[in-house]
C-alpha cells in the first residue's frame, strides 16, 4: 500500500525534503526538526512533482519541545 504524500511550502529554507508523508487525519502535517516541530496545514491547492500531483500544505508555525 502506498502512503499518501504532500508537498510542503514555506517554513525553513533548509528543510531536507519538500515531499513528506501525510499522517491521518490529514489536515495538518507536523515535522520533527531541531528540538521542535514545523507545522503545515492543508490548502485547496495541488502541485506537480517528480512523484506526481500532490496536495500543497503551507507552513503556519513552529513549536519547541518542552524542557
Amino acid at each position: 500500500m502506498m502512503s499518501a504524500k504532500c508537498f510542503i511550502e514555506g517554513g525553513p529554507d533548509d528543510m531536507p525534503t519538500r515531499i513528506v508523508p501525510i499522517t491521518p487525519p490529514g489536515f495538518e502535517v507536523k515535522i520533527e526538526r531541531r528540538a521542535g516541530y514545523e507545522h503545515y496545514k492543508s490548502t485547496p491547492r495541488f502541485t506537480d512533482t517528480a512523484e506526481g500531483r500532490l496536495p500543497v500544505y503551507e507552513w503556519f508555525e513552529r513549536t519547541e519541545f518542552a524542557e
